[in-house]
């Protein structure tokens, strides 16, 4: 099997890191036992990136190796240690690279050396107890799970970037002419079709220098997929301008110079998008007796359609300098009227999945499902092995409004809740009217020894509030009775009418971040 040298189309499957997990964890030490959350957040996964290299000239490797993927991002650890950072992956693509995804739609056009496109987002890493502290939640015994990073096919396609396109019929002498004007050596024969995938050759008139792109020769129908001419016309599309070579000494029956003018400049038209790009003529083959005489009595007839026309010989090389310079001149004037191009960072964002700013709700055979960019992002952070951390989910989806608006659209209490896409659901019971797991743990995250209004707190402050006053020889002891019985029992019940610290848990989180609520 042959190895192929040049591919200008691929299909690439990328997937970015995964970022890493959050951890809870409370800090220990001597004398200490109430050291507060201390769990590290996870560090986000890495991202794919294109970039453009002005080294690469293909999509060669991409051929051989069709899947990449970003490294992961590192869990988190307690003493507030965040993971590391997952690396992006830099994947270097040619200059004129067109990226579009698995249903046809554009994502980017590279052009210019540094322009990236992040193709593949990373995932971002989940908080660790020590973040999701508050003033309202001391003590989190759960964090978040890291989110998955992007994964989608993309389909590479190359369209050369060079200054001047060679277009014509198959050994009209393309090759030979990019080969006598520049060091390119492309493969020269004497049969049509010789030269397979594009050449560049890079040419040298006074002080321009510009690239030359020797496409492979066009046939009639070549638009509609004949010859060689489908798989490659794209690749002038960037061009300049545009020469045409034309044979003088052809052998072929009904083959002249105009006709195979017109054929070309037909197809030119039928492919689109090259109207405005300005022509020139190579009357090639003009050391052939035949052909420079054929080429005298054709020379006015073409510039009387306003083309330049050039009589050249790629084999002695006659008016190959005259034809130079002209090219070169072109390709000025087209550098100064082109805007400068500057390196851009491109990022693709996905649009909402539910096509709104917060989620929608919709009833299915399956149950209610739910759909949004937030609900599903937070059912991916989510630990379901960790009761505190599922209740937790379930007052971020009650802040968010989902409950009600499920109780709105007819929802009952026992009906299926669905949440995320088809393929990748997470099922629910409705439950209605609770805040999930509330009535077995109290407040999420809180812990009554972290309680400044504690009733032995409070006691401690009344004695020593007191002990100015005490009477002489009376101890801190007899001051403790004393302030005891002129106040009474202090306990209360956590979470009665008369916790000052009772809140109404639906309320938004301050300590959590604003992407995160």
């Amino acid at each position: 099997m042959a190895v192929p040298t040049f591919v200008d189309r691929v299909t690439l499957h990328v997937g970015a890191g995964r970022g890493g997990n959050g951890v809870a964890s409370v800090h220990r030490e001597k004398f200490k036992p109430l050291g507060g959350p201390d769990g590290g957040n996870g560090g986000p996964g890495g991202s794919v990136i294109l970039r453009v290299d002005p080294d690469v000239t293909t999509l060669l490797d991409y051929h051989h190796s069709p899947r990449r993927r970003a490294e992961h991002g590192g869990h988190g650890a307690g003493g507030h240690r965040n993971g590391a950072h997952g690396a992006d992956l830099v994947l270097p693509v040619p200059d004129g690279t067109v990226v579009t995804d698995g249903r046809g739609g554009l994502l980017a056009d590279l052009v210019g050396p540094g322009t990236e496109l992040v193709v593949a987002q990373g995932g971002r890493g989940g908080l660790g107890n020590a973040a999701l502290a508050s003033s309202k939640r001391k003590a989190p015994g759960f964090a978040l799970l890291g989110e998955p990073g992007d994964e989608l096919e993309i389909h590479l396609e190359l369209k050369v970037v060079a200054d001047i396109g060679l277009v014509g019929f198959p050994s009209a002498g393309k090759s030979s002419l990019i080969a006598a004007m520049s060091r390119a050596r492309p493969k020269i024969a004497d049969y049509p079709f010789t030269t397979l995938v594009p050449n560049l050759g890079v040419v040298t008139a006074g002080d321009t220098t510009f690239t030359v792109a020797d496409v492979p020769g066009l046939i009639e129908g070549a638009a509609e997929g004949r010859g060689l001419g489908h798989d490659f016309l794209r690749h002038i599309e960037r061009c300049a301008a545009l020469v045409h070579v034309v044979d003088t000494a052809t052998m072929e029956p009904g083959r002249n110079p105009v006709d195979d003018l017109d054929v070309i400049e037909g197809e030119l038209s039928r492919y689109g998008g090259l109207e405005d790009r300005p022509r020139l003529v190579a009357l090639n083959k003009v050391d052939v007796p035949d052909g420079a005489e054929i080429a005298a009595m054709v020379t006015e007839e073409i510039e009387e359609r306003g083309l330049r026309v050039y009589p050249v010989s790629a084999a002695s090389g006659r008016g190959l300098r005259e034809l130079t310079f002209a090219m070169a001149a072109v390709v000025e004037e087209a550098r100064r009227a082109r805007p400068v191009v500057e390196p851009q960072r491109i990022v693709i964002r996905p649009p909402s999945v539910d096509g709104a700013d917060e989620f929608s709700v919709a009833e299915t055979g399956e149950g209610w499902r739910v759909r949004g960019e937030k609900p599903e992002r937070w059912v991916r952070q989510t630990d379901f092995s960790n009761d505190e951390a599922v209740g937790f989910l379930a007052d971020r989806l009650n802040r968010l409004g989902v409950e009600e608006r499920l109780l709105e659209l007819g929802a009952a209490e026992g009906d299926t809740v669905l949440i995320g896409s088809p393929d990748d659901a997470v099922v629910f019971d409705f439950k209605p009217g609770t805040m999930a797991g509330a009535e077995a743990l109290g407040r999420r995250g809180s812990d009554v020894r972290f309680d400044e209004s504690r009733p032995a707190a409070r006691r401690r402050r009344a004695i020593d509030e007191a002990m100015p006053d005490r009477a002489e020889g009376e101890a801190r002891a007899d001051v403790a009775r004393r302030v005891d019985r002129a106040s009474g029992p202090m306990a209360y019940e956590i979470g009665s009418a008369d916790d000052p610290d009772a809140q109404d848990w639906a309320e938004d989180d301050p300590g959590l971040p604003t992407e995160d609520r």
